[in-house]
Order: structure tokens, then sequence, then C-alpha cells
């Protein structure tokens, strides 16, 4: 009599899994099985160190459906220990159950009783499947809930302690040394009108400096940074839960994305405030009414191209982009002229900055520009680009301690997994399972504490990243930019004149007056070291000569 084919099916979350799950283990009691039943073991499969969540880190368990779709070796049944070892992910089991059963195979987990080729195994199937993937997710909920309840009580939830505060056997305590900036940037923020990048910029340029931490290695103040400082509520004693969430990337399965939320719970922290509930709320309006952007309705084509970088005279603020528009009597317009002028920053004393010319764009962008053409057409320039080029960036590091922490996650991850296979796998007749199930979840919910701290250090790397970024373009694509500075320049859009001048020039600075001599363009401040006359410097004062030969240039426009 012709034996019945089958293949075995063998799978472990970890090299060494717990006692009576192991590869050698399940393959003992298939094979004795297998003999029981007159079955002809065909081939065997195993996936060691495979979680089963998904069968696409399984190649092993692909291999076979295969070989079952191509007919390779005309089974009948495919053998499992246990459910669990065929997947444990329901949509993924009952899928790869049906491509079996569509080519007349069907599915035997020994240890569990089941036989998909009966009803009542199918059925079985898909309540133990879904059973397996409700408690995993129950045990996420669990964990979160115990977090949200920790914040309702006050307390802080791990990761990292904010700015201003240290961690002490788990509560935040004040770090006066980082509280000091703190109360600084509160009262710039709200006392002047400066706003995120005027606050980074006074802190700099008075010769504070960032403390740099674990979660922060840059020790220069940032818009971002200051924006971050404003917007959390740990600062007037709150602690603020569910800023962002954790949410399923449309269109997979298993991807997740971390998710910024408008709405989001406060409570009463049990640590110290830094900074008075009423200043805090004076801030929020602040960063309300400012933080909102309008939109452009009439040219749209056309960009302030050194607003941002463009200071004040008198006051050292950032100048606006501004347009008088010359309309006809039947109410349409024929003509716009663009000018710069001070926002009339707030001093500390209450004052206003006393600034009033106005300056036309046309004139003071075409002097910029042309003063960058004179750089970049001396010879020396060539070799200095290069030199430059062939430095590394702050970014490379801090990119590489990202995927360091990318690593980090995917091992948590990864033995995550594996203690939720180890209470999949628990024999609930064992005497001491409630014993071992408690172990297991504390386990479990200590390891998504980890998880959760390293989420919030790689983002905190990523912040970091794109602090960098804010302040300048890479090395090598703004200097590859300015080797070829008069072919592409002429080509860019006005949006991205603006990008590209933002991206080299740190500051432009103008006379209060027009010189004698028709000069209005003071300094250029670079966010790099360029060449120039000689030598590398960031900060460069055009010479009468260079003046007076761009004003008789822009005479003939």
């Amino acid at each position: 009599m012709n034996k019945t084919n089958c293949y075995l099916y063998t799978r472990v979350s970890t090299a060494m899994q717990v006692d009576g799950y192991s590869l050698d283990a399940q393959r003992d009691k298939l094979v004795k099985y297998a003999e029981f039943q007159e079955m002809n073991i065909v081939r065997e499969y195993t996936d060691e160190g495979k979680s089963g969540k998904s069968i696409e880190g399984r190649p092993e368990f692909r291999r076979m459906l295969a070989d079952i779709e191509a007919g390779t070796d005309h089974v009948s049944y495919v053998l499992v220990f246990k459910l669990s070892r065929f997947g444990r992910n329901a949509a993924d089991v009952l899928s790869s159950l049906q491509r079996m059963q569509d080519y007349g195979v069907n599915l035997i987990c020994v240890e569990d009783g089941i036989d998909s080729s009966k009803d009542s195994g199918k059925l079985m199937i898909s309540v133990l499947s879904a059973v397996a993937e409700i408690e995993r997710e129950n045990i996420l909920v669990q964990t979160m809930e115990g977090r949200r309840q920790k914040a309702r009580e006050g307390k802080w939830n791990g990761g990292f302690a904010p700015y201003g505060y240290k961690l002490v056997d788990g509560y935040l305590e004040i770090a006066e040394d980082e509280a000091e900036i703190i109360r600084l940037i509160f009262e710039k923020y709200v006392t002047t009108s400066m706003g995120l990048g005027g606050v980074a910029k006074d802190l700099n340029s008075h010769g504070y400096h960032k403390k740099m931490r674990d979660n922060g290695k840059l020790d220069v103040f940032t818009s971002s940074f200051i924006k971050r400082v404003l917007d959390n509520p740990v600062y007037c004693g709150k602690l603020a839960y569910g800023r962002r969430k954790s949410e399923k990337v449309n269109g997979t399965r298993n991807q997740y994305h971390m998710v910024p939320q408008a709405d989001y719970p406060v409570y009463e922290g049990v640590h110290e405030a830094i900074i008075s509930e009423e200043t805090w709320l004076a801030a929020r309006a602040k960063r309300q009414q400012t933080g909102k952007k309008t939109e452009k309705v009439y040219s749209l084509d056309h960009s302030h191209l050194l607003s941002g970088v463009l200071k004040c005279p008198v006051c050292g603020g950032c100048m606006y982009g501004s347009v008088n528009r010359k309309k006809k009597k039947d109410g349409s317009f024929y003509a716009d002229y663009w000018y710069y002028a001070c926002s009339h920053r707030r001093y500390a004393n209450g004052s206003r900055c006393t600034f009033s010319r106005q300056i036309h764009q046309k004139e003071l962008n075409t002097a910029v520009e042309e003063f960058i053409k004179r750089i970049v057409h001396n010879m020396q320039f060539d070799s200095a680009i290069k030199e430059r080029m062939s430095e590394k960036t702050d970014v490379d590091q801090l990119s590489r301690e990202a995927e360091n922490i990318r690593k980090t996650i995917r091992r948590l991850t990864a033995a995550k997994e594996k203690l939720g296979a180890q209470i999949d796998a628990l024999d609930c007749t064992d005497p001491h399972y409630q014993q071992k199930d408690t172990d297991l979840q504390q386990r479990l919910n200590r390891m998504y504490d980890e998880i959760a701290e390293a989420n919030a250090a790689y983002e905190e790397v990523c912040r970091q990243i794109q602090d960098i970024r804010e302040q300048r373009l890479s090395g090598k694509k703004v200097y590859q930019f300015l080797e070829l500075f008069d072919i592409m320049y002429e080509k860019f859009t006005d949006s991205e004149k603006k990008e590209f001048l933002a991206s080299f020039i740190r500051e432009v600075e103008i006379w209060p007056e027009r010189q004698k001599n028709g000069q209005i363009l003071k300094s250029l401040r670079f966010r790099f070291p360029v060449y120039y006359q000689g030598q590398m410097t960031d900060q460069i004062f055009p010479n009468k000569e260079t003046t007076v030969e761009t004003v008789c240039l822009l005479s003939h426009l």
C-alpha cells in the first residue's frame, strides 16, 4: 500500500528555544506522528530564529509553499508541531492554508490535534489564529493603558528627560544648569517680538551653549529646539500623553510610523515646574498666532529672495518682503514694486526699531548676485571648493547613530516577538503556568518600555539631523551649485533662488544710509568659509571698487 506523502515544517523564534519546543523536540514529535500514521516524509523545512508574525521573513516556509504549488513531491499534508509554528498572524495563517488547499494539501497540527482536511479542523485554525493575534494586541493595549495610567498619576513615562530636567530614580528633577536656559527661552519669546529663530540666534550670539547629552549632540540652539521647548507643557509642571501616536502605514500590514497628534490629554505632574503656567500659556498663544502661514494670492511666482537673511541695520532683526501694488481706476493692478522693510522688532524695554527706509528688492538682489559671481570667478575658488567637498559633515555621524538605534529597535522588536512566542507556547496544564505567564508578561511590559525609549532616541537623532540641514545644505551640493552659478542660477525659479541663497548665505547686512560711493551692501556672512582675497573667511565686506562697479551695472538695467 502506498503511503501518503507529507512535508515537515519546524520553526523557532530563537536559536535556543524553551524546553519542549526546540527544533529537535518538534521534529521528534512530527517523525513519530508520521510513523504512527504511516506517512512518508518527503522533505523537511526549518526556519531557525525566525518570527512567525509574517511569512516574509521565513525563507524556508516560502520555499515549502512554492514546492507545493509546483507539485514537486505530490504531498497531501504538511505536519507542524503546533499552529503557532505555522504562523502567528491570523491573515497569514489563513492565506497560506488556502494556498496549500488550492493544490490539495492540508495542514495537521500534531500537538493541537487539528486536521484542516476536516471541517472542524479548519474552523479551529481560524479561531485559534485569531485568538492568538487578539491576545498579542491585548498585551500591547494593556501596556499602553499602564503608561497612560502612569501619566494620569503625574509620573514620567520613560525615555530621556526633557532638557532642563534630569531623571532621579525614575522621577523628573530640575537640572539647574539647563533650567536657566529654559527660563531665558520663555522670557525672550514672551516678552519680545522675537520668533523661534530670533530666540535661537540671540542665545547663540550671547555665548550660551546647549549642554550636550546622549540624546542631543549639538551644542548650539536651533529654531526646532526652541519650538519643542515652547510646545512642551512639562515645563509648567504638567505631563502630556500621546503627543505622538504610532499609526499603521496605509497599504502595509506590519509597518508603523509616529504621527504628531493635534489633541492629547495633559495631566498634572508630580515634578516641579520651571516656569509658571501663565508664562507657558502666553507662549502657546503667541505660537498659535504666529505659527500660521498666510496663503499667497498675487504674484505666485515671485519670492522675496533675501527675506530671512537680510538684517535691519538698526535692530538686527530680519527684514521682510512686501509689495506696493499700483492699481488702475477700475480696480485692476498693472504694476508691482517689491521692497524690503524692517519688521520693527520690539526691544526688551518695550520700544520699537526706528528704521523706516524701504529697500528696492531688484537693486539689492542684483547687488548680492553680482557679488557672489565675483567670488566664484576667482581662480583659487575652484580648488577651495574641491577641498571643501571632501570634508565630512556632522550628518554622517548622526546618520550612523540613527542606524545603530534602528538596529537596537529591530533587536528589541525581535526579542519582543520571541517573548510573545514563549507566551504562545505555554502549556495551560502546567502547574506553574500562571507564574510563568506572569513572569513573561512582566518581561514583555519592560520590553515595550525599552522600545518606546529607543523610538524616542531615534526621533531625537532625526530631529538633530534636520537641525543641521536647516542650517546648511550639504557642502557638496552647495559648492556644486556655486561652481556652475552663472549657468544654473538664471534657470532657477524665484523659490529655487531663495532656497539656494538661504543655504549659502547666513546674513546680508546693509548700511542704514547709502554711502557716498553709492554703496548699500555692507557685508555678506556665509554659512561656511569661502575663498576671497587670498584667505578662507565666512564674512566678506565688499570694497569700494566692487561696490562702485556693481552700482554701475545696476544703472544700465
